[in-house]
């Protein structure tokens, strides 16, 4: 009789460990299918920014002030990533650049990011903004307390990380 008894218990167990083993099984293959979007998305960014020439670095050697960069500049902050694009003049010839017919500062646009939008933001940068090049400066945030500076500093190696990985030469800034 106990034999009876055992019998419908190890069945019901037994299933649902057939039943726990499918769900594995088809969590692993959801991921794999996620990791193969990502791969495959991250193939299309990169494809996209290699219609932007390499950087020539004899354009921006000589720039030392953050204000006259005018390749997108990205600040790392503790939560959000600011990124700085200079548009291109529209206006081809050389007549009145820079003057308060033509500002410089109404071309220049910044942006609050997340860190995970970093890459769709980098992408949606038009070529006419990439002065130098395929070249991205990037800085620690000054504003940032003490206390998150080490938040500050894994976010910054994170988006270096990932901008290398779409192709971007990394011109990182001291941040103080």
């Amino acid at each position: 009789m106990a034999i009876g008894l055992l019998l419908p218990i190890a069945l019901v167990a037994c299933r649902k460990e057939e039943r726990a083993v499918e769900g594995v099984a088809q969590n692993a293959v959801k991921a794999e299918h996620l990791v193969q979007a990502k791969e495959s998305q991250l193939d299309l960014d990169r494809a996209e920014l290699n219609q932007i020439p390499l950087p020539t670095k004899s354009l921006y050697i000589d720039i030392h002030d953050p204000s006259q960069w005018a390749n997108p500049f990205l600040v790392v902050g503790p939560n959000t990533l600011a990124l700085r694009v200079l548009q291109a003049d529209a206006n081809t010839s050389t007549i009145g650049e820079g003057t308060m017919l033509r500002p410089v500062s109404a071309r220049r646009q910044e942006l609050q990011l997340r860190p995970a939008d970093l890459d769709k933001a980098i992408v949606a940068i038009p070529a006419g903004a990439w002065h130098y090049g395929r070249v991205i400066a990037i800085a620690e945030s000054l504003d940032a307390p003490a206390k998150e500076r080490a938040q500050v500093r894994r976010n910054l190696e994170a988006a270096i990380r990932d901008l290398n990985n779409l192709g971007l030469v990394v011109q990182e800034w001291p941040s103080r």
